[in-house]
């Protein structure tokens, strides 16, 4: 028997075409997204009648336990997206990049992907002895390569109670227990301690520009670095960026230390772009500032 060699979806195609004929089939994207043992497949929805098919010759073809396919934008604070199984039951799985496992439900917890060099620069950022605070925390995203990294200690903020359970699991199967301390809740409620950081992570989209106050307010007095995400136009991003990030910094009265320095982490729609940007500062005095 010979093997066929070609490109999953040409497979799955066939198997599609077989059902409901060529022309059908031909409107089936290429692309997906493997995150374990989860496919995420992106469908017109004129596909729809045809989902299960799809969905299953996936399924058959790349061995994994399900496929889904996203049926709307994420949505709100918690960032949950929405999906919608076409094969298979179970949506829990596990990913490992850069020596890091992520366990988590894919139908209730993003997992972009694209961010995959941002998460491993985290780790790279971050130097032995360091107080970090991350306001976003996710699964664990930064802070458990930050905790990696040598990290003194490691405060990882987190609102959405399914992603703290994956955070709080993702922490232990990480061996990073004694370094990461987990807090549930919402970051402008939550009891942080001030002037006790030496970076604060804040990786939020559409903007995590409304949050820079609050980062300041974490830094040592001395200042440290604060990362900031944000969605810019994609033409002169890095410019349009980092300026917001400046004019930021300087309404909450904080002072820059060094010009911010912005770099994209994908592109993220048609003409957006996925922007952080990285900025040394000092809470300074004036609004939201204190140097007492």
């Amino acid at each position: 028997m010979t093997h066929d060699r070609r490109p999953p979806a040409e497979r799955v195609r066939d198997r599609l075409a077989a059902v409901a004929g060529a022309e059908v089939a031909a409107r089936m994207p290429a692309g997906y997204q493997r995150l374990g043992r989860v496919l995420l497949v992106r469908l017109p929805t004129g596909l729809r009648p045809f989902y299960a098919t799809i969905g299953a010759a996936w399924q058959e073809e790349l061995g994994v336990a399900s496929v889904l396919v996203p049926s709307g934008p994420v949505e709100g604070e918690l960032r949950l997206p929405h999906v919608e199984r076409v094969a298979g039951t179970e949506t829990e799985t596990e990913v490992t990049e850069h020596g890091v496992r992520w366990r988590f439900d894919a139908a209730r917890i993003m997992f972009a992907q694209g961010n995959r060099t941002e998460r491993a620069r985290a780790g790279r950022l971050v130097r032995p002895g360091e107080t970090v605070v991350d306001l976003f925390a996710g699964i664990g995203y930064f802070a458990i390569p930050a905790a990696r990294a040598g990290a003194q200690e490691v405060v990882a903020v987190e609102k959405n109670p399914v992603a703290v359970r994956y955070l709080e699991e993702n922490v232990r199967r990480n061996g990073v227990e004694r370094t990461v301390r987990v807090v549930a809740g919402d970051n402008r409620l939550v009891p942080l301690a001030e002037r006790a950081a030496d970076r604060v992570f804040l990786g939020y989209l559409p903007s995590a520009l409304p949050w820079v106050p609050r980062a300041l307010a974490l830094l040592k007095p001395r200042g440290g670095a604060v990362h900031v995400h944000l969605l810019t136009g994609s033409r002169d991003a890095l410019r349009e960026a980092s300026a917001a990030v400046a004019a930021a910094v300087r309404a909450a009265g904080g002072d820059l230390d060094a010009p911010p320095v912005a770099r994209e982490v994908k592109p993220y729609g048609p003409g957006r772009a996925h922007m952080v940007v990285d900025v040394r500062a000092r809470p300074g005095r004036g609004p939201g500032g204190r140097s007492d």
